[in-house]
């Protein structure tokens, strides 16, 4: 289990039918969307995924047709969080088995800020997962510990299987600076947090992002564009996207599912998480910055 992580790597939602079941032919079809804009890879399950409201059942009959699915044409990493570590290992398991380059491990909030038991988790992971690499998941409270970058590299240098860092807390692009700065060995540091700092966190030596499905093209495009040195190029992309992405961050996944719908890539728009949901107002706001952000989308012009 191993690969070079770098670039576009959406975080793929999990649709639900009408019956509130996951939809696994729509969700396969968001898969197909990703590989047609050309991502470096994908990630499945995150927070984005509404991976907290999923049974392991669920989860792991998605992860397996995800794999079956991709059948190698791009990299997978799977989402294998959890409180326990041999659960934790057990979803790393599965991911692997459906061809997962790496697991994505966040560790639970209750380690807190004590390096200590952090290790101890990443620890007791990888003793139960032997040869699975491990991508840290940093992430704020109340879901993650938000650990400080000194840290989060003081707990890589303990546990040799940590070979990635996906960084979202703020401020984004100064962590990523301090992670690298203060890490030795890793191979690479993702952003997070919506690319809503993408730019900066490339600036900084950022390995690329894990953002939300739903402009993937304009990502991908972003991404290509910066690789080049068009960074022109890349600002002008920025500029257009960056008021849809801020509205995503307070309705996170209802907004994802309702510019996929909109975009004609997703029929049904029900979730399971918690938080806020989307009103008149609200539908005609996605509608604003999406028309703004239109000129950055390669494919699918949203209707």
């Amino acid at each position: 289990m191993g690969a070079t992580i770098r670039g576009v790597f959406p975080v793929l939602p999990t649709p639900f039918a009408p019956d509130g079941a996951p939809d696994r032919a729509a969700f396969l079809r968001l898969a197909d969307f990703a590989l047609e804009a050309g991502v470096d890879g994908v990630v499945f399950p995150g927070m984005a995924s509404e991976v907290e409201t999923l049974t392991a059942a669920e989860r792991a009959d998605m992860v397996a047709a995800l794999g079956a699915h991709l059948d190698g044409r791009t990299t997978f990493v799977v989402g294998a969080s959890h409180a326990d570590p041999a659960e934790a290992a057990a979803r790393a398991r599965e991911g692997q088995a459906a061809g997962a380059v790496a697991a994505m491990i966040m560790a639970p909030p209750g380690c807190g800020q004590d390096v200590a038991k952090h290790v101890a988790f990443y620890r007791a992971f990888a003793e139960a997962a032997p040869g699975i690499v491990i991508m840290l998941q940093n992430a704020p409270a109340p879901n993650g510990a938000g650990l400080p970058p000194e840290a989060v590299a003081a707990v890589a240098a303990e546990v040799p299987a940590i070979r990635y860092v996906k960084e979202e807390t703020l401020p984004c692009g100064q962590h990523v600076t301090r992670i690298l700065a203060a890490a030795t060995g890793l191979d690479g540091v993702m952003g997070g947090a919506g690319a809503r700092f993408v730019l900066d966190e490339l600036a900084r030596g950022a390995c690329g992002t894990m953002p939300a499905l739903e402009i993937a093209d304009a990502h991908v495009a972003l991404w290509r564009a910066w690789q080049r040195g068009d960074r022109a190029e890349a600002r002008r992309i920025y500029t257009l996207t960056l008021p849809l992405l801020a509205q995503q961050m307070t309705f996170r996944v209802r907004a994802t599912k309702e510019v996929l719908r909109r975009r004609g890539l997703l029929e049904h728009t029900s979730a399971r998480a918690t938080g806020p949901k989307l009103d008149a107002g609200d539908m005609i706001e996605i509608g604003e910055l999406l028309a703004t952000a239109a000129p950055a989308l390669t494919m699918h012009p949203p209707a």
